[in-house]
């Protein structure tokens, strides 16, 4: 049986034209506004990630709006005629499959399109699942970093994690279930057993909040046969650093230097994340003192 409309009294109109960028539940289906409805059955099309996806949403709210698919792999080619369509007069609701279009979701181009054509942007805020997460997370909400998803390949990962050592905000990523045991394992390689907080299933019936050190967390997955649902991630922001004078930090490379082993690509990066310091600035420091005590690299 139809979901029926919550309570409205205004009679459906039609919208302006314009693009409409419109968020949608991430889960729960009554997680929507009632200005996100109106404009659904109020636009001439909707562009959705996924059609067959979006056609579930609109038959719960009864809405008829004719569809078109708007999805990474069609988004290039795809822009130019909703474009076309909304300098006619159209009125184009954009929506991903879940959340807030174009944040990690596509149609960032078609934002960035109407935006060249000096065409009407209307937003129409919703659920999102990176302020869901952080709101219920119990880690500091006052200054966060979002993310995405990190680089697929593992070199530029492990790079791009190194260059968020040192970051003092809340860190919040998004993973799939797939690659998210894998991807603790090097977050806690690169930036340590930080406290974090690994939100799954949000809004839906099996929600659920791992909270904890990443260790902690690591140890709850590898109990588990599989891992379901999207994952959003948020680790705790990098402590505050301890401070250290040019002659210590002459110290603590002599000392690290003089040690079985030592690498100084590896010395220079631990000591440049401990003191939150360019490494290259440790780097170099570090090859001149091997070069004035006969050390080679």
């Amino acid at each position: 049986m139809p979901f029926p409309l919550p309570t409205d009294d205004r009679e459906p109109s039609r919208c302006p034209s314009g693009l409409y960028v419109v968020a949608t539940p991430i889960g729960n289906l009554e997680d929507i506004t009632l200005r996100a409805i109106h404009t659904l059955d109020g636009v001439d099309l909707i562009a959705a990630e996924d059609t067959r996806h979006t056609r579930r949403l609109l038959s719960r709210y009864r809405i008829d709006t004719p569809l078109i698919s708007c999805h990474e792999h069609n988004e290039h080619h795809r822009t130019p005629e909703l474009i076309a369509k909304i300098q006619s007069g159209a009125a184009v609701a954009l929506v991903s499959d879940a959340g807030t279009p174009s944040v990690s979701d596509p149609g960032y181009r078609l934002v960035c399109a109407a935006v060249a054509h000096r065409l009407d942007i209307f937003p129409i805020p919703g659920v999102s699942a990176v302020v869901t997460a952080l709101s219920a997370s119990g880690l500091p909400t006052d200054a966060f970093v979002f993310l995405g998803f990190a680089p697929k390949k593992k070199g530029k990962r492990r790079e791009w994690l190194e260059s968020l050592a040192a970051e003092s905000r809340t860190l919040v990523f998004y993973e799939s279930p797939r690659r998210v045991a894998g991807f603790l394992e090097e977050l806690r390689s690169v930036m340590g057993d930080r406290q974090a907080v690994l939100a799954r299933e949000m809004t839906k019936v099996h929600e659920e909040f791992m909270r904890g050190s990443i260790a902690h967390i690591q140890k709850v997955l590898a109990g588990r046969p599989e891992v379901k649902g999207e994952c959003t991630l948020l680790v705790g922001g990098a402590p505050a650093a301890d401070t250290v004078s040019d002659a210590d930090l002459g110290d603590l490379l002599r000392e690290a230097l003089s040690q079985p082993g030592a690498r100084i690509s590896s010395i220079s990066k631990t000591i440049a994340r401990q003191y939150r310091l360019p490494r290259k600035t440790v780097y170099e420091m570090a090859l001149t003192i091997q070069r004035e005590t006969g050390r080679t690299p």
